[in-house]
């Protein structure tokens, strides 16, 4: 029998799925990205990442592309009206080099109109005169010397608990903000003497006999992310920073990388030519029990405290959002600077809006409606999108 209200991942996912389809599909891999039990997870984390999700539509997308011959891609951000499920698209847009193309383009454009792009420096402190509105922010230098910056205003992308932490006057919500975690992540990437190996973007590893989660082929991604005639493989390890994995040297990680990528049967270990390791702390911010109610204190606090202080992003926001929803939460917050109010609730990006992986009509709903942009104002622009409504009725 379903549950009447789910609280946890499995919960949630049985609900919808079955207990046969959760244990093959989602258990094992769940629990190897967040180093906990399923029961551990809060439901929202399956809400927001699988919501729409038709298993039908899914089933008989696979069938199609297997058994019917190849059309050609449609092109990114297409959906098609035979019920293709968005996120198996075949193409869509990506930087020839890869997403860092997309950051040095900004910093051009930024420094182009006079803007500064200060780079190797660590964010220490940051204090707020109420009196005069004004922050005052201190960073070290990798020479140990220490700069100071006055600023009207302060975009976060940084990690809420840490943010909250070096924030003077001290936020009342301080502990809720320590209770905050997150689950750290590194990729072994390992360099492949053959030029095409596989056509996925990804391969998701369910198999709990080895540690490696997903792994990662770039030149599916973007041939010139390559060298001719090579390979790229990144095999991605979910750990906590600190744990047994994340601490192991890197000599450690290239050899268990290239052992299980032999185990899975992808290529054989005489076939890397080379390898390195990238450590990413706190990738993902953990969908706890009790994360829900921890953001909402710290969130309400650092609002009615500091209203100059806007929180943007995956970590300083604490909300697994995907890399466009997460750039839409600074895009609406400039326009909320600009506008000299909070025009856009930019918690809601990703929140009412159709997800990526609803299947048929739901999609195309999605994509009309522009599922980037959150869909609930204030009432202040409610208020006035009413009022330009009923000119134009009148006109």
């Amino acid at each position: 029998m379903p549950i009447e209200s789910p609280t946890n991942f499995h919960e949630w996912v049985r609900n919808q799925f079955g207990e046969k389809l959760f244990s093959i599909f989602f258990k094992t891999y769940t629990e190897k990205v967040w180093g906990m039990s399923c029961d551990e997870i809060s439901a929202d984390w399956a809400a927001q990442r699988i919501k729409g999700l038709d298993l039908g539509v899914a089933v008989m997308s696979a069938l199609k592309k297997a058994l019917l011959p190849k059309r050609k891609p449609k092109s990114a951000g297409t959906t098609s009206g035979d019920g293709v499920v968005k996120s198996l698209i075949e193409s869509f847009q990506y930087p020839r080099k890869g997403p860092g193309m997309m950051w040095e383009a900004a910093a051009r454009k930024i420094q182009k109109r006079g803007g500064k792009v200060l780079k190797g420096r660590e964010f220490e402190r940051m204090s707020y005169d109420h009196a005069r509105k004004l922050w005052t922010i201190t960073v070290a230098r990798q020479d140990g010397a220490h700069e100071t910056y006055t600023a009207n205003h302060v975009v976060s992308s940084a990690p809420v608990r840490e943010l909250t932490a070096k924030i003077s006057p001290t936020p009342i919500s301080l502990l809720h903000a320590r209770a905050l975690r997150y689950r750290d992540f590194l990729t072994v990437a390992l360099m492949v003497k053959k030029p095409d190996l596989f056509p996925d973007n990804w391969i998701y590893i369910h198999d709990p006999s080895v540690k490696v989660g997903r792994v990662q082929n770039f030149r599916s991604w973007s041939p010139e992310m390559v060298q001719p005639g090579m390979s790229c493989l990144g095999l991605e390890y979910f750990c906590f920073e600190g744990d047994s994995l994340w601490d192991a040297p890197d000599a450690e990680l290239v050899a268990l990388a290239k052992r299980e990528i032999a185990k899975i049967g992808l290529v054989a270990e005489s076939d890397v030519v080379d390898a390195c390791v990238v450590r990413q702390p706190k990738a993902y911010p953990v969908y706890d029990d009790a994360y829900r109610e921890n953001v909402a204190t710290v969130r309400t606090d650092l609002e009615g405290l500091y209203p100059t202080l806007h929180l943007v992003g995956r970590n300083g926001m604490h909300k697994y959002n995907n890399q466009d929803h997460a750039m839409m939460t600074a895009m609406l917050t400039a326009k909320n600077i600009l506008a000299g109010e909070r025009r856009y609730d930019i918690w809601n990006v990703n929140e009412d809006a159709e997800y990526h992986e609803a299947g048929g009509s739901g999609a195309q709903e999605a994509l009309a409606s522009e599922r980037m942009v959150p869909q609930k104002a204030t009432e202040k622009l409610a208020e006035k999108v009413a009022e330009k409504t009923a000119e134009t009725a009148a006109a």
